[in-house]
């Protein structure tokens, strides 16, 4: 019997091990692992595969904000509803209920600073049961689900002492 735990902690790590290779780490066959692959799919466990890339190398106009959202929660649908509406825009790569200071954070990425700027002011802020908002831009990523964004660039001056 395959381990549910160990079989999503290696394909969460690295989603593209060939089948062969998780089976055999996993004391399994190929025709049982893909079976539990299947099950876990099936069951809304394994929601989909990705991959992280480094748009600051090449695509450095791309913006990222984290917008911090206040809401008043809804009689018989608390945060959800809410949650649900503003996770339907494209744009919005991740919704998540927080606790503390703020309700929701809102994950979107577009081209330009002004872009964000309008869908927080026309989408966000108007949507009914919104008290606030706060938005941050990720200036530099240095570490996204695990992985570290090396910084290739080297600092060739010299150290002038005095």
């Amino acid at each position: 019997m395959i381990d549910d735990i160990e079989l999503l902690k290696i394909i969460e790590k690295d989603a593209r091990i060939a089948p062969e290779d998780l089976a055999v780490q996993l004391g399994a066959s190929v025709e049982e692992l893909n079976a539990e692959i299947k099950r876990l799919t099936d069951e809304k466990i394994i929601l989909g595969y990705t991959t992280e890339i480094n748009w600051q190398k090449n695509y450095p106009e791309k913006v990222t904000a984290l917008i911090e959202v206040k809401i008043t929660p809804q009689k018989n649908l608390g945060f959800d509803n809410i949650a649900k509406m503003l996770s339907q825009y494209d744009k919005v790569t991740d919704c998540y209920l927080m606790s503390g200071g703020f309700d929701l954070m809102l994950i979107y990425a577009d081209e330009n600073l002004k872009n964000i700027a309008q869908f927080v002011y026309n989408n966000v802020a108007t949507t009914e049961g919104v008290i606030s908002t706060a938005t941050h831009f990720i200036l530099k990523k240095y570490k996204s689900n695990n992985i570290f964004f090396e910084d290739t660039t080297t600092d060739d001056r010299q150290a002038i002492v005095l």
